[in-house]
């Protein structure tokens, strides 16, 4: 652990499902490479050196697989259940962590870049709050019953959302505890924060840092995997 850092945990959230990918499994089980997901990117956590520990969120049933594959990591882990929804699998891991502060990231994420993890912590400790992004290159239009329409949203100030997200822990908690007694539906866990008034921090992210979501995407990260040597 770099001492420059307050102590922070890795929250690896690892209990999707892998219908669009077309997997028999679990997503976050699935090898790129001859490596799970999920080892993929515990193993960039640990070559960070931001973290104190990883807190890997399984799907219910599956915590011993998830052990198998985190053992030997070189890091302290553990390995708790997670919830019906993404947001009640980040407040699982987030209970579970001892740090100060939590990165939360997406297993489905594998090539995560380890200073990205550091730059990522280093804003959330500035902020209290800080998320990855890239600007939407992308013309975007609404279609509606199978036709485009007119206009479309002003690409100028938009980005992709991207994980680990980073946070000061009790900050993220008690958000994600609210919009939980609210039933607001999240999609990220930075929108826990927004939807109380509070400030995110925007971090330059990195185009690499794919989401595994459809079976053309492991050929991608196998082609940048490649690329890196």
């Amino acid at each position: 652990m770099n001492h420059r850092y307050p102590k922070a945990s890795g929250v690896i959230l690892a209990a999707g499902r892998g219908e669009r990918l077309g997997a028999p499994t679990n997503k976050a089980l699935v090898e790129l490479a001859g490596r799970s997901l999920v080892r993929w990117s515990a193993e960039a956590f640990a070559a960070s050196r931001a973290v104190v520990e990883i807190v890997a969120v399984a799907r219910p049933g599956e915590e011993a697989v998830v052990e198998r594959i985190l053992d030997g990591l070189g890091l302290p882990w553990r390995v708790v259940p997670g919830g019906e929804r993404r947001q009640d699998s980040s407040l699982a891991g987030i209970r579970a962590a001892t740090g100060e502060y939590v990165l939360i990231h997406d297993a489905a994420r594998p090539l995560v870049k380890p200073n990205l993890i550091r730059r990522v912590l280093e804003a959330a400790v500035r902020h209290g709050a800080a998320v990855p992004v890239i600007p939407v290159r992308d013309t975007l239009r609404y279609a509606v019953d199978g036709f485009l329409r007119d206009g479309g949203p002003d690409r100028t100030d938009l980005y992709a959302v991207q994980t680990p997200q980073g946070f000061r822990r009790e900050l993220i908690q008690a958000a994600l505890e609210d919009a939980s007694r609210r039933g607001f539906p999240l999609t990220d866990d930075a929108g826990a924060i927004l939807a109380r008034g509070g400030r995110v921090a925007a971090v330059p992210g990195d185009i690499s840092n794919l989401k595994i979501t459809y079976p053309e995407d492991l050929e991608l990260a196998r082609a940048i995997l490649a690329s890196r040597g």
